[in-house]
């Protein structure tokens, strides 16, 4: 059965792979990213499928507008898919509280407003299922990562706390962990990125497990095993570590 699902950030990397996946297999699609080119191809080739819904989901206004076009075209979601963020680096040198800010925005406050606007919507769908793209980086603390990882590990713990308070009415929530993945964002990266998979495999990873309904899906397994054993590691030897892991020009 066709299920109408809202995916955000799908006009590039794993958002961009997984709307061509669930296109694929007939799912119906509101698409949402700040760029609107992408979303409108996708339309053009799924005509009966897609709703674009273009715009910057860290404005209140807007998320809540797009959820009402949703509720207007289709009543109802059995899926949101909250895949949207960025990543920007801190220079303990030069530290900008901005930084944060925009960095928490993207990728926690943006997806609060748009599970805000989907509950309603999702209570009155099939079998409903809401999904966050989370990162591997919230297992273990990485230099020049406090932004980026502090806005993923909110994440991370908003929706295990939420699937503890939605199970009663029956919706699931499942968290979505990839390690380095090759995405037009990951690839401004200027260090080495270990066992980085192509898009491609990601998106298919995910679609692969998203039925079965999983608390998490983590991948890749090497790579996610590893810093889970680092983790476990004493808190000064995880120090030790960090520090030959962070680079002299960075210190500040």
């Amino acid at each position: 059965m066709s299920r109408r699902i809202w995916l955000t950030g799908a006009s590039s990397g794993i958002g961009h792979a997984l709307a061509e996946g669930l296109l694929a297999g007939g799912q119906r699609l509101a698409l949402s990213a700040r760029r609107e080119a992408p979303l409108q191809a996708l339309a053009a080739r799924y005509p009966q499928q897609v709703l674009v819904l273009p715009g910057d989901l860290t404005e209140p206004q807007t998320v809540a507008a797009l959820a009402a076009e949703i509720g207007r075209c289709w009543g109802a979601l059995d899926g949101v898919i909250l895949n949207a963020g960025t990543c920007e680096y801190l220079e303990a040198g030069r530290f900008e509280a901005a930084l944060v800010e925009r960095v928490v925005q993207a990728n926690l406050l943006a997806p609060a407003r748009c599970i805000e606007a989907a509950l309603p919507l999702l209570r009155r769908g099939v079998r409903p299922h809401l999904v966050g793209v989370g990162s591997a980086v919230t297992w273990l603390a990485l230099p020049r990562a406090g932004a980026y990882g502090a806005s993923k590990a909110g994440l991370r713990y908003l929706l295990q706390s939420l699937r503890l308070d939605l199970a009663a009415e029956g919706i699931d929530v499942s968290l979505v962990s990839p390690g380095f993945v090759d995405t037009p964002l990951t690839r401004r990266n200027d260090f080495p990125m270990p066992m980085r998979w192509p898009v491609e495999r990601a998106a298919a990873y995910i679609l692969a497990r998203l039925e079965r309904r999983p608390l998490e899906i983590a991948f890749p397994a090497p790579f996610i095993a590893a810093l889970h054993l680092l983790s476990l590691l004493p808190a000064r030897l995880q120090f030790a570590i960090g520090r030959r892991l962070a680079r002299p020009d960075h210190q500040g």
